[in-house]
C-alpha cells in the first residue's frame, strides 16, 4: 500500500473509532485532520513513495489508462512503448488505427519520465551535488527500462527515437556505453525492439540506447551480441516453447529454458519472454512462479496488478 492510501486509510479508521476509543482525544483528532493541509508533512519525494520496484515489463503499457504512471504505480520497471513515426513526430499505439495526434512518444512517456525524475531528485541547500535517482524514492538506483518498440521502417524511425531521447540524455538520465566500453546504469535504460536496426546500435559509441537481442539466437547467429548491446533479450514465449499443457513446463520445454538461461546469463544479458499464457489464471501464475523460479529476469505482463500481487486471481502467484 502507498504512504498515502496508508494515511488515509488510519486517518478514515480513526474517524469511525474515535467516539469508542478515549485515547483519541478531540485534539489529536484535529491535528491527524489538518496535518496534509500544509507543506511539514509532506515529503519532498512523495510521487513514488513506499512503491516496491519489481521485475515486471508492462508489456503494450500505452493501453493502460495512464501509460507509465500505471506502471510505476505498481512497481513495473520495464514499460513498453510502440512509435510509429508519421511526418517526423513519433505517434504511439497498437495499430495504426489508434494512433492520435495528442498520442506521442514525447507526451506519453519522455516529458512524463523526465518530470518524475525532477521530482525524485528535488532541488536542496543541503546537497553538495546535483543527485540522479531513478523513478522509485525505495531504491533510487533501480533503472527504468524503456522498451521503444518500431514499428514503422527502422533504418528511418531509429534517428528519430534518438533525437526524441535529447531531454534525457542532456540530463544526464540514460544508462551509457562509452568509447571504452564500460557502462554506466542510469536512471532510464532505453532499448530499441521491433524493427530497430542493429546497424545502428551495436558499432556506436559512445552510446546511450540499446538493442533487445534475441533469446534464441544469442549463441549462434547473434553471438557477437554482448551485454553492452543488449542488457536485455527477448522473445516469443508461444512461439519458443509451444503450448503449454497444465500449470507448468513439461521436461523438453523446461530443459530449452534453462538452456537459454544459462546462454544469455554468461553473457551478463537479461531474459524476457513475451506472449505467456494469459488463461487459465493458474496456468499464467504456474508459469510466472516457474520462470522466475529458473531465473528469468523480467516477467512480461499485460496484468500488472495480477504480477504485482494486488489481483484476487493472482493470489500472489
Amino acid at each position: 500500500m502507498h504512504y498515502s492510501s496508508a494515511i488515509s486509510a488510519f486517518l478514515l479508521a480513526l474517524n469511525a473509532l474515535a467516539g469508542s476509543i478515549p485515547d483519541v482525544s478531540p485534539a489529536l483528532q484535529n491535528i491527524l485532520n489538518q496535518a496534509h493541509q500544509g507543506p511539514l508533512y509532506t515529503y519532498p519525494t512523495v510521487l513514488t513513495q513506499g512503491v516496491v520496484p519489481k521485475s515486471i515489463h508492462s508489456h503494450n503499457d500505452y493501453w493502460r489508462d495512464v501509460p507509465f504512471y500505471s506502471a510505476i504505480s505498481l512497481g513495473a520497471v520495464s514499460v513498453e512503448a510502440d512509435v510509429w513515426l508519421y511526418n517526423g513526430t513519433l505517434y504511439i499505439g497498437h495499430e495504426q488505427g489508434a494512433l492520435t495526434s495528442a498520442r506521442t512518444f514525447e507526451s506519453l512517456y519522455i516529458n512524463p519520465i523526465v518530470d518524475t525524475l525532477h521530482r525524485q531528485n528535488p532541488n536542496s541547500s543541503f546537497l553538495t551535488s546535483s543527485t540522479h535517482n531513478g523513478v522509485f524514492d525505495t531504491d533510487g538506483t533501480q533503472t527504468l527500462y524503456l522498451f521503444v518498440d518500431v514499428k514503422t521502417d527502422g533504418a528511418t524511425t531509429w534517428p528519430y527515437v534518438v533525437r526524441a531521447l535529447e531531454p534525457l540524455r542532456s540530463g544526464g538520465w540514460l544508462s551509457t556505453v562509452n568509447t571504452s566500453n564500460q557502462f554506466t546504469t542510469g536512471a532510464v535504460t532505453v532499448i530499441g525492439t521491433g524493427n530497430t536496426p542493429l546497424a545502428q546500435v551495436q558499432p556506436v559509441t559512445p552510446r546511450y540506447y540499446f538493442y533487445d537481442g534475441p533469446i534464441p539466437t544469442l549463441n549462434s547467429t547473434f553471438s557477437n551480441i554482448t551485454s553492452l548491446v543488449s542488457p536485455i533479450a527477448s522473445t516469443d514465449f508461444l512461439a519458443n516453447f509451444g503450448p503449454v499443457l497444465g500449470t507448468s513446463l513439461n521436461s523438453t520445454q523446461l530443459a530449452l529454458l534453462r538452456a537459454q538461461v544459462v546462454a544469455a546469463h554468461s553473457k551478463g544479458i537479461k531474459l524476457r519472454y513475451w506472449d505467456q499464457p494469459a488463461w487459465p489464471i493458474s496456468t499464467r501464475n504456474g508459469i510466472w512462479r516457474q520462470l522466475v523460479s529458473e531465473g528469468v529476469d523480467i516477467i512480461n505482463a499485460d496484468d500488472l496488478e495480477g504480477a504485482a500481487g494486488f489481483s484476487d486471481e493472482s493470489n500472489y502467484w
